[in-house]
């Protein structure tokens, strides 16, 4: 088989965080009545007169900066003209020649390697209804809820060669996002969603082959999976002397397929033209001056400062930068305790009761004193790392602070060398061929002594005290 090289770029949809949307007044509050959150102006009510919402423009503005991009302090609002039942007005309002942002990138790395993804433009529009087909009856419906919510598409340069490259820049797409606070990051909600254009090329070749157009991609993992797959479908299609069509494809996850949606031989005549209701969007001097102010410091930057604090693995600083509430609670707790073992404690139990309740930092009532003070117990032998690790549970649903919690529950740990000796003493004792073994060589079984111990002391011995003892009494 002949070899290929993908070419990829991605089309990403941000929601951005206002109460209101685009053009009106209306809420834009997920998860309401079906066409609750509708007026004139979002339902498209000829003689309704938009008016621009201003903070979505601040907000485009910061993601614009974050991502290296050239922000236009001018820039025009467009009618983009088709016909879905869930676009009311029969145009969507978006921006086309004269966009918000243009000429932008991001640096990735993956596998070791840095690589630079540029962003053609970022535009703002307003996002359409949504249709609803009901199961069992031969009609469907519209929701208008969700008409009007204030949008910006970053669009790619074709620059991605890897599914893998896809998913970082994806990846940094949404810690810059949701650093910013500009929008939620839901992806379930479609609050952050993407569709991706996929291509081959023989490696060498300068041109593009055909394209295709995937969508339904609603996680990161389904954005790496889509693409494999229909990289690899491409490739079985030139192998066997087929023509790759130019269309849209919709992945299915379940079955883990890409599945063809409708052609799209040529690209869509949107017969764009300024929206005669729109004043040019202009941002002041000292309007961009203070937005750039704003920026804060933004997790790529974040995590080297993080390694450098830490010594950690790159992908385990990654994990410390994931949401920005995650980061500064490290940073908080790194400052009052040992870096290392505080990131420790975050990568190792904190990670196990997120991942067991869905991901959601909010539900993680420990604060950053808590953590370092927990580090601080453990470094002075107040408490053995086990015991530590057997408490976070708790403190982590409760926000209880560790040094009271483990005073009021006699788990201070035995540093007193008398009361460990004996149960050192004990132990031998009561395993005497355990003893014979361990000095005719069977070393390993010191391991053995020291669970003995420990299941005696219930976990409070000092650990480092009973590995000496054991090796004097031993030797």
């Amino acid at each position: 088989m002949a070899a290929y090289e993908a070419v990829i770029g991605l089309e990403v949809h941000v929601q951005l965080s206002t109460a209101s949307k685009l053009f009106c007044s209306c809420p834009t509050s997920f998860g309401q009545p079906a066409n609750s959150n509708v007026c004139e102006v979002c339902a498209g009510m000829p003689g309704a007169l938009p008016v621009v919402n201003r903070q979505a423009v601040h907000y485009a503005a910061l993601v614009g900066l974050a991502t290296n991009c050239e922000v236009h302090r001018r820039s025009v609002f467009a009618r983009k003209n088709y016909f879905y039942p869930d676009l009311p007005a029969g145009y969507q309002i978006s921006q086309f020649d004269m966009p918000i942002c243009e000429h932008g990138h991001l640096d990735v790395t993956v596998d070791g390697r840095s690589k630079r993804i540029g962003i053609t433009r970022i535009h703002m529009e307003n996002d359409a209804g949504k249709n609803i087909h009901a199961q069992g009856e031969n009609i469907s419906y519209v929701d208008l809820n969700r008409a009007g919510t204030p949008l910006v598409e970053i669009v790619s340069e074709p620059d991605m060669r890897s599914s893998q490259e896809a998913v970082a820049y994806l990846k940094a797409l949404y810690g810059i996002v949701t650093y910013l606070g500009v929008c939620d990051g839901n992806m379930e909600e479609g609050s952050f969603r993407c569709d991706a254009n996929v291509s081959i090329r023989p490696v060498g070749a300068t041109a593009f082959g055909t394209r295709t157009e995937l969508k339904n991609l609603n996680s990161f993992r389904n954005v790496q999976r889509a693409i494999e797959y229909e990289i690899a479908r491409q490739q079985d299609a030139l192998a066997d002397g087929e023509a790759v069509v130019q269309e849209t494809r919709l992945y299915d996850a379940v079955k883990n397929v890409t599945v063809s949606m409708r052609g799209k031989e040529e690209a869509h005549d949107y017969r764009y033209f300024p929206d005669p209701d729109q004043l040019p969007v202009e941002i002041s001097a000292e309007e961009m001056e203070r937005w750039r102010s704003e920026l804060p410091e933004l997790p790529q930057h974040r995590m080297a400062r993080f390694l450098e604090m830490t010594g950690l693995p790159e992908a385990e600083a990654e994990v410390l930068v994931q949401s920005r509430a995650l980061a500064d609670f490290f940073e908080s707790a790194a400052a009052a305790s040992d870096a290392r073992k505080a990131a420790n404690f975050i990568l190792g139990p904190l990670m196990r009761e997120l991942n067991a309740r869905g991901g959601d930092f909010s539900q993680c009532a420990m604060t950053a004193d808590g953590l370092a003070e927990l580090v601080r117990l453990v470094d002075k032998g107040v408490i053995s790392a086990k015991i530590a690790n057997d408490i976070f549970p708790d403190l982590f649903s409760t926000g209880a602070m560790p040094e009271n919690y483990v005073k009021e529950r006699g788990l201070v740990q035995i540093s007193d060398s008398s009361a460990l000796e004996a149960a050192v003493d004990k132990v031998l004792a009561d395993n005497p061929a355990e003893v014979e073994a361990f000095k005719g060589g069977k070393t390993k079984l010191m391991s053995f002594f020291v669970g003995q111990i420990m299941r005696a002391t219930r976990g409070k011995a000092n650990p480092a005290m009973v590995n000496e003892l054991l090796q004097k009494k031993l030797s």
